[in-house]
C-alpha cells in the first residue's frame, strides 16, 4: 500500500452471523468504534447485504452474484480487517467460512486482521478465534496478538446494543484499535516501528471474559 503522511487507514468488520440483531454484529460494531476512535475510516459488512452464493470450488465465476465482486472489492480497499463470529459446534459460523471461501490472498495478503467471537455458553469463542488465526496465518495476513471472546454474550448487552461491562467494552474496542494502528504503521514509511512494535506485543493474546 502506498505510503503518505495523509493515508486514511480504512477498516472494514465482518460479522459471521445473518440474524438480525446479532450479538456478534453488535460485538463487531464496538469493535470498529474502537477502530475509528484510533483515526481510522470504518464499515461494518453485514453479509445479509450481499447475498453470496455457495462457494463450490468452480473455476468459472460467470454466474457469482454481483454481492460475491462487491465483498471482494471492499475487503480489498481496507487496511484493515476485524471478523467476527459466533462458536457453533466448537468453531466459527459457516456464513463466515463461506464467504472467506470466496476471497483469497488478494483480499487479505498483508492486511491487518483482529478476532472477536461471543458465545452462548461460559467457555466463550476461544476455539473459534484459534481457528480464524490459523486461517489468517494461511492468508498470509497480519492477525493482532489482542482477541476478545465474549462468553454467555446473551447477558452483556444493555437495550441500545453497548456493552454493561466497561473494561469488557475496553478490551473489545483494544483489538479494533490495535489493527488501525498497526495498519497504520504498517504503511511503508513506518514499518520499521510497526516490526518493532510487533515484536514487543504480547505473545499470549487475550483470553475470554472474566
Amino acid at each position: 500500500m502506498a505510503a503518505t503522511e495523509n493515508l486514511k487507514i480504512r477498516v472494514v468488520g465482518i460479522g459471521g452471523s445473518l440474524r438480525a440483531g446479532s450479538f456478534t454484529q453488535q460485538a463487531l460494531a464496538v469493535a470498529l468504534r474502537g477502530a475509528a476512535e484510533a483515526g481510522a475510516e470504518t464499515k461494518l459488512i453485514d453479509l445479509r447485504d450481499y447475498q453470496l452464493s455457495l462457494c463450490d470450488g468452480n473455476d468459472n465465476e460467470a454466474q457469482y452474484p454481483p454481492g460475491v465482486f462487491r465483498l471482494r472489492e471492499e475487503v480489498k480497499r481496507a487496511h484493515g480487517i476485524l471478523l467476527a463470529t459466533p462458536e457453533y459446534h466448537g468453531s466459527f459460523s459457516g456464513v463466515l467460512k463461506n464467504a472467506l471461501d470466496l476471497m483469497g490472498f488478494d483480499e487479505f495478503e498483508g492486511k491487518l486482521v483482529g478476532l472477536v467471537g461471543v458465545s452462548g455458553g461460559r467457555m466463550g469463542a476461544v476455539s473459534a478465534l484459534n481457528t480464524l488465526r490459523n486461517i489468517g496465518r494461511t492468508l498470509h495476513a497480519w492477525v493482532v496478538p489482542e482477541q476478545a471472546s465474549l462468553p454467555q454474550v446473551h447477558q452483556l448487552f444493555d437495550e441500545s446494543g453497548h456493552l454493561k461491562d466497561k473494561d469488557l467494552e475496553k478490551r473489545v474496542k483494544e483489538v479494533g484499535r490495535q489493527v488501525a494502528k498497526f495498519a497504520e504503521l504498517h504503511s511503508c514509511d513506518k514499518v520499521k516501528e510497526f516490526l518493532t512494535l510487533w515484536q514487543e506485543a504480547p505473545a499470549n493474546p487475550g483470553g475470554e471474559a472474566e
